[in-house]
């Protein structure tokens, strides 16, 4: 027992030095002025209304959300869990590395540079995408298993790993998209005649099957999501965009990629991996024709970086340490020049003053294609708890009978989300026409009274009230919620409960039909 332990720690302790050093900055690189984002409340109010999919995303996040109500639903476990989905991707790029014979420079130097990177910024969020590089990177790492023994079972492994990931994001697919071609056009290719590759088949299917059955049921309301992320979003994007900003995203990992690739089509020990090399090709290649996110290729890189650190070390033997801890320091240096760019370090203030450096760097660069005075992700955290105090508000003007009739009503995800977030036990639940809150509105609903969050109805709507009044509006002026109203709505008439319920089953309808 004691020769396991001393071989543990000797082999592993710097792994485990690393971990705690990316956990501690996922906490200490966000300003405590800023909220969760809006993605993150509309996931955590996930956890209250379990299913085997939802129309925003799948399922695997709401069972995390889950948990995290359960330990107590506090901001530490929400920013624990995304940085805890990083950890292990640095386990998995250390294991990769062990897998192609690299020392324990080359574990270092490719988990140090995960660390120091566009990663740490991701794993920030309490999002899918944290999950979703574990995901690719894992997959990569049973494909280097499978490669290096032909072993059937690292085949089920493949396919449980990314039933896995289509239960957490269904970017997965251009993944495996990438990974059947490459497998096409290399030797790689005779293992899609194999029992073993059906039979993973067979099961990763099985697995799957619940959410697909949902999705199905729901007349495949990921179409629809998708329709409406590429007129909102992904038109804006440009290919030229694209390539810069992994450029951006990867500036301090360069060497690593390009050494990667060297690996994959030079290297005579490391070749037989070029599988991946053209993996990676053929997903940046899909991505560029439809226009993908910047981050959606963000999977592709941490196996770069364990090959390109073995590569670097077989090449130059004996002078790599002295490489590998001048390119660590660079590294390093460049993290801590770029963190108050990359992360939400600075106050709203700072960055405006600051404002042309951000510009510059295209950060200031929204969806919409425009560029405002905060960067978007950060404009998504702030100005909720204000909102969320209005609301409430409004809510405690009304009595305790008249509660009981009264709808919480919100124009987006994120305002529904908050008011959640905040007031849970304090007032009613809010919902919206937005997202999977529309499949969540309760049937029944008798509403004498409306708490509006957004805009002013039009008159038509006015007119079934007795009583409008504004009770207040988020004022802060750095949020993306600005200017939104707080409205306290009294004594509906009948015609506003019908209005409401036939909208619901339109609504609802038209995903459904999609």
């Amino acid at each position: 027992m004691k020769k396991l332990l001393g071989l543990f720690f000797k082999n592993y302790w710097i792994l485990i030095l690393l971990i705690f050093i990316k956990l501690v900055l996922q906490f200490i690189l966000v300003n405590p002025v800023y909220e969760l984002h809006r993605d993150e409340f509309l996931h955590l109010d996930q956890a209250f209304h379990p299913a085997a999919g939802f129309i925003s995303v799948p399922p695997l996040i709401s069972w995390v959300s889950i948990l995290i109500y359960r330990l107590g639903g506090g901001i530490f476990w929400i920013r624990l869990f995304p940085a805890f989905f990083g950890a292990l991707t640095m386990i998995a790029i250390w294991q990769t590395v062990e897998e192609l014979g690299g020392t324990i420079y080359s574990k270092i130097l490719a988990t140090a540079v995960f660390v120091f990177s566009v990663f740490t910024r991701l794993n920030v969020l309490y999002q899918p995408n944290s999950f979703d590089i574990l995901v690719w990177t894992t997959v990569f790492y049973l494909l280097v298993r499978y490669i290096k023994d032909s072993r059937a079972n690292w085949l089920y492994y493949i396919a449980i790993v990314s039933v896995l990931g289509f239960y957490n994001k269904y970017n997965v697919v251009f993944l495996l998209m990438g990974l059947f071609l490459a497998i096409l056009c290399t030797g790689l290719r005779k293992v899609l005649v194999r029992k073993s590759f059906f039979f993973a088949l067979l099961l990763g299917l099985i697995l799957f099957l619940p959410n697909l059955l949902w999705q199905y049921n729901h007349g495949f309301p990921v179409v629809q999501h998708m329709k409406v992320l590429k007129e909102s979003q992904l038109n804006h994007v440009s290919t030229l965009g694209f390539i810069m900003d992994q450029l951006v995203f990867l500036a301090g990992a360069i060497p690593l990629l390009i050494a990667a690739f060297f690996a994959f089509f030079s290297h005579s020990e490391l070749r037989k991996f070029k599988v991946i090399g053209l993996t990676f090709i053929l997903v940046m290649i899909i991505f560029l024709l439809l226009k993908a996110k910047n981050y959606y290729a963000l999977g592709l890189y941490p196996v770069l970086f364990a090959f390109g650190s073995v590569y670097l070390e077989k090449r130059f033997s004996l002078k790599f340490l002295h490489i590998s801890t001048i390119y660590l320091i660079i590294n390093i240096v460049m993290f801590i020049g770029v963190a108050k760019f990359m992360f939400p370090l600075l106050k709203p203030e700072a960055i405006i003053e600051r404002k042309e450096q951000f510009e510059a760097l295209g950060l200031m660069r929204w969806e919409d294609g425009k560029n405002h005075q905060l960067p978007q992700d950060l404009a998504d955290m702030v100005g909720w708890k204000e909102m969320a105090s209005n609301a409430l508000k409004a809510y405690n003007l009304l009595s305790d009978s008249a509660k009981l009739e009264t709808l919480v009503f919100c124009d987006n995800y994120g305002q529904a989300g908050a008011l959640n977030f905040y007031n849970r036990g304090k007032m009613a639940s809010a919902y919206s026409f937005s997202t999977d809150y529309l499949y969540w509105i309760p049937d029944g609903l008798k509403i004498k009274n409306v708490i509006l969050v957004g805009k002013l109805p039009d008159v038509r709507i006015q007119q079934l009230f007795e009583h409008i009044g504004i009770i207040g509006s988020v004022e802060d002026q750095n949020a993306r919620e600005k200017g939104t109203l707080i409205i306290l709505m009294t004594g509906a008439n009948d015609k506003f409960g019908e209005f409401f319920k036939a909208e619901v089953k339109r609504r609802r309808v038209e995903m459904d039909c999609f």
